[in-house]
């Protein structure tokens, strides 16, 4: 498929179609990692931050009382020896 490149103020920019952003995932990013690869111009989804959603789903789990310990609390007895 051919697309035409756009004047942007000093750039250039073209418009991709949906269904080939919805065909690697990006349809619903508003960023995107962009490199160039062997004289290739390539697009990336961005790498999810490490635990990116864990506040959220804790806050939906321990709204449906699904936040209890699954071995309820328990302390160590040599813990009182130790010193830090």
């Amino acid at each position: 498929m051919e697309i035409a490149i756009r004047n942007i103020g000093n750039s250039k920019g073209v418009v991709l179609p949906k269904p080939f952003l919805a065909q690697v995932g990006l349809d619903g990013q508003s960023t995107a990692i962009i490199e160039v690869e062997n004289g290739s111009i390539v697009l990336r989804k961005p790498a999810q931050t490490v635990r990116a959603g864990w506040a959220e789903a804790a806050a939906v789990l321990s709204a449906k009382g699904g936040g209890d310990l699954l071995m309820g609390e328990f302390g160590n007895v040599d813990d009182a020896e130790l010193s830090w």
